[in-house]
């Protein structure tokens, strides 16, 4: 007799209608001047870029577990298509409080769905623990707090809006690492939370993917487009041939890992996330890429082995050293960048400016993650209520519990 799971019907079904109610009475009464929202836009070719990156290629980059394959797909295809929705009703918001200027048409959806990009790495953390409606409100929650964090960094810190955008990877990993915390470790017993060559071979095609569209992502809100371009593609480069060298020379028999595959060939891009536009030439660029690839595997071997266990932290799609040190490393070098070349321009004789630049740019850096870490252990500790009826832990990792699966997939 196959396992007896709870059905969803109760809650989720209602959720999505009510979510889907407010969002479409906002589009019915938030545009009085709605035929300039329909303007043509030369972004629409990089949107559909950032487009498949976050839908497609993120939603085959999680499926690393063996039996939550409709899961990974399915859950990102909804929280996307939600998000989006609810970023940009957020975006209105903002607008007409008068604390942040919203973009029309393709330039508003444009920033809807680079947002979500942060919803979708805090998923990869909590990967098969949660369940659709604790997904669901994880979303929500994390978009409204990640926009009020962007509007401290724009309004207080001065930080320009297309920037504190390409914050998204150190938020997304931070909170998604701050709320995976909050759940219980499933038992030492369930195998559940292992791969197979055919779940890391999806896996891998949703990298590939990513990988192929990170430089539309970084350039296409940039001032500076076909610098973010080519420094974003270099540093992509770099940081995959040093993934499979690296994977080879920390590997006891010389072989390559997938998982490093999996994780290292994407620090280039997140990398380059805070600097693609600034760096003035390419080989910085290389070197950067370089060094969020050694970041990546290195972390991977210290972190699961020396954090993890203390911090009762279980990352299950490794977040955090392929986004969240990545993402560390691209803020430090962005500061430093910018010192250095506001020194050679004014020859170091105003030292009060280049301090009060640091602090500018280690603040928002600073903020970022404090309000990622914060926001993100309450989030876990509401996912965790009663009335969300959070998963138990030796349900976790199964597609069993919210989709119709034959025994044949369950088998393999």
């Amino acid at each position: 007799m196959p396992p007896r799971y709870r059905s969803s019907r109760c809650r989720l079904p209602w959720l999505l209608l009510l979510l889907q109610a407010l969002f479409l009475s906002r589009a019915f009464f938030a545009f009085p001047g709605a035929r300039l929202t329909y303007f043509s836009s030369e972004l629409y070719p990089v949107f559909q870029d950032v487009n498949h990156m976050v839908i497609f290629g993120f939603g085959f980059f999680l499926m690393v577990l063996r039996r939550y394959g409709f899961s990974s797909t399915g859950f990102n295809f909804l929280l996307v298509v939600l998000g989006v929705q609810c970023s940009v009703l957020v975006q209105d918001l903002l607008d007409l409080l008068g604390i942040q200027y919203s973009e029309l048409g393709v330039e508003s959806l444009a920033g809807a769905v680079m947002s979500m990009t942060a919803v979708v790495i805090s998923t990869g953390a909590v990967l098969g623990k949660a369940n659709p409606v604790q997904l669901i409100v994880m979303s929500l929650v994390e978009l409204i707090i990640f926009h009020v964090s962007r509007c401290i960094n724009s309004t207080f810190l001065q930080v320009p809006q297309n920037l504190t955008l390409m914050h998204v990877h150190l938020f997304g990993a931070y909170f998604g690492l701050a709320v995976t915390s909050r759940f219980p470790e499933p038992p030492p017993g369930l195998d559940k939370n292992r791969s197979t060559p055919k779940s890391e071979l999806l896996s891998v095609l949703g990298t590939v993917f990513v990988w192929m569209f990170w430089p539309s992502f970084n350039s296409i809100l940039a001032e500076s487009k076909w610098e973010a371009v080519l420094n974003t593609y270099l540093a992509l480069a770099v940081s995959a041939v040093a993934a499979f060298m690296l994977s080879a020379l920390t590997s006891k028999d010389g072989k390559f890992r997938m998982a490093h595959i999996h994780s290292a060939v994407l620090a280039g891009g997140v990398t380059m996330s805070s600097t693609a536009e600034i760096i003035q030439h390419p080989w910085i660029a290389m070197i950067l890429g370089l060094l969020g690839s050694v970041i990546s595997i290195l972390g991977s071997h210290c972190l699961q082995r020396c954090f993890n266990p203390p911090l009762k932290l279980q990352d299950t799609s490794g977040v955090h050293f392929t986004f969240g040190l990545p993402a560390v490393l691209g803020a430090v070098a962005a500061v430093l960048l910018q010192v250095v070349e506001r020194g050679i321009v004014q020859q170091w004789s105003d030292l009060s400016s280049l301090g009060f630049l640091i602090f500018i740019e280690v603040g928002a850096f600073c903020q970022t993650i404090s309000t990622a870490l914060i926001t993100g252990l309450i989030t876990g500790f509401i996912l965790n209520i009663k009335l969300l009826k959070a998963v138990h832990v030796s349900k976790y990792f199964d597609d069993q519990f919210y989709w119709e699966v034959s025994f044949q997939m369950i088998s393999d």
